[in-house]
């Protein structure tokens, strides 16, 4: 079992930022790829920006690229997002999520996690 905690949300305007931190614990840290996705009302959850577990090799949904930064600390088994010049469509629930490097699926489909955390708000005001 993985049990992912997340913390850092909050209400911020406009081309603020923000930093949000998933504490992981469990079974082995490196085993596992982790990823960030997002949710609003009424939505499924989308794909945000995800870390291997091997090399560390990243990946951005197009509206985040050059703005998001995903970050893993392999010996304090933390998972950071960093957040900048944040725009209100960036507002949704952000959610943790951890998948074995011997699953299958897409690190993109949230079907692929079997771990999430219980998500953390994030608001951008205009």
């Amino acid at each position: 079992q993985v049990q992912l905690v997340e913390s850092g949300g909050g209400l911020v305007q406009a081309g603020g930022s923000l930093r949000l931190s998933c504490a992981v614990s469990g079974r082995t840290f490196n085993a596992y790829t982790f990823a960030w996705f997002r949710q609003t009302p009424g939505n499924q959850r989308q794909f945000a920006t995800s870390i291997s577990e091997f090399n560390g090799n990243t990946q951005y949904v197009d509206s985040v690229k050059g703005r998001f930064s995903i970050s893993r600390d392999n010996a304090k088994n933390t998972v950071d997002l960093q957040m900048n010049n944040l725009k209100p469509e960036d507002t949704a629930v952000y959610y943790c999520a951890a998948r074995s490097k011997y699953s299958r699926g897409s690190d993109y489909d949230a079907g692929s996690y079997a771990y999430w955390g219980q998500g953390t708000q994030v608001t951008v005001s205009s």
